[in-house]
């Protein structure tokens, strides 16, 4: 069987990195076209110095019409809006389509509230929401999908069995989230110097981080609620993953036991979403490097509240590891192709 051609606008950055690493060991793509405006003419070995003798392929100028047209397989990982103007010139072709950006992951009501006017508002509702495990089926039909952001990942993915089961108060929902610093992209900046992340932790956007909303419209498709969600992101001293903490009111009482079983049965057939034992609580180490999600859980001593701790790497299933995920739904492969990786440790 031909091997399916892959195109990466903006690998020059964390997320390209990482794309490139798992599409590189994937048996059924080749790739064959790579972008990045500011390095192009560049040797994609010169930005990334461990990829030499591995992919030497040059960095082009992002020229939708100067992507082959013999390209399978699309990935966008670039800013809002710039990400939507190119997918619009390049939705009419004979494509998959899978946007890394946040350009088509929320209604157009809240994309203007939130990030401004939207390039191609007409495709928003064309794009298929790419949590895998709450979309499959969608996944499997759709022409564009928007991958997930990493911090709605891993609060999606701590809450969809609660709120699908109507168990959670859907107003009482609060998602205290930390993340490591390739959260905030290659791009320099002072607030994110070593001197400046080294040995702190601060908390920043509370309440107005543009991840809430996303979170909040994923949820309430998912589970036909309400739900309403105070979210606030943490900027922690350490390279990759999210760690976040999440409390929520019962509807009605349950255990602990209860609870994890009931996280169990709604997961057990996803090989990336694993549900810690009681008393078990997961850390960002354990899925470093890897698409993995792993879940812990506790419930109050009276019944009435329970705290879900959910980490991933903010890189790979908070961004693309979930793209090649849902790439392999899209085209048929076995899902968990090129990026079936045991978590790095230590």
């Amino acid at each position: 069987m031909d091997k399916k051609k892959v195109a990466v606008l903006g690998a020059s950055g964390y997320t390209g990195s990482d794309l490139l690493r798992f599409l590189l060991v994937h048996p059924g793509v080749e790739i064959t076209h790579l972008t990045a405006e500011k390095h192009a003419g560049k040797m994609i070995s010169d930005v990334f110095p461990h990829l030499k003798g591995i992919v030497d392929l040059e960095l082009k100028p992002l020229r939708p019409k100067s992507i082959p047209k013999n390209i399978d397989v699309i990935f966008a990982a670039l800013p809002h809006g710039t990400s939507a103007a190119v997918i619009k010139e390049l939705y009419e072709r004979d494509v998959k389509i899978i946007d890394l950006g946040a350009d088509f992951r929320i209604s157009n009501k809240n994309y203007k509230k939130w990030y401004g006017q939207h390039p191609c508002p007409e495709l928003i509702k064309k794009a298929v929401y790419g949590i895998t495990e709450l979309n499959r089926d969608k996944v499997k039909k759709a022409k564009l999908v928007a991958n997930p952001g990493c911090y709605p990942t891993s609060s999606i993915l701590g809450l969809a069995p609660l709120v699908k089961n109507k168990l959670a108060e859907e107003s009482s929902i609060i998602v205290d989230s930390k993340s490591g610093v390739t959260g905030a992209g290659r791009s320099p900046s002072l607030d994110y110097h070593f001197s400046e992340v080294n040995e702190g932790l601060k908390a920043y956007k509370v309440g107005e981080h543009r991840h809430m909303p996303e979170i909040e419209e994923a949820l309430s498709n998912y589970s036909g609620l309400n739900v309403d969600v105070f979210f606030t992101p943490h900027l922690i001293p350490m390279d990759r993953g999210i760690l976040s903490t999440i409390y929520v009111n019962l509807k009605k009482k349950l255990t602990t036991k209860k609870l994890i079983n009931i996280y169990k049965d709604h997961y057990k057939d996803e090989k990336f979403v694993r549900i810690s034992d009681e008393n078990v609580y997961p850390s960002t180490k354990q899925v470093r490097g890897s698409n993995y999600c792993d879940i812990g859980i506790k419930v109050n001593s009276s019944g009435s509240r329970a705290v879900i701790v959910s980490v991933i790497d903010n890189l790979v299933k908070g961004a693309s590891g979930q793209a090649v995920q849902n790439m392999n739904v899209m085209l048929g492969f076995e899902e968990s192709t090129g990026i079936n990786t045991t978590p790095v440790f230590p």
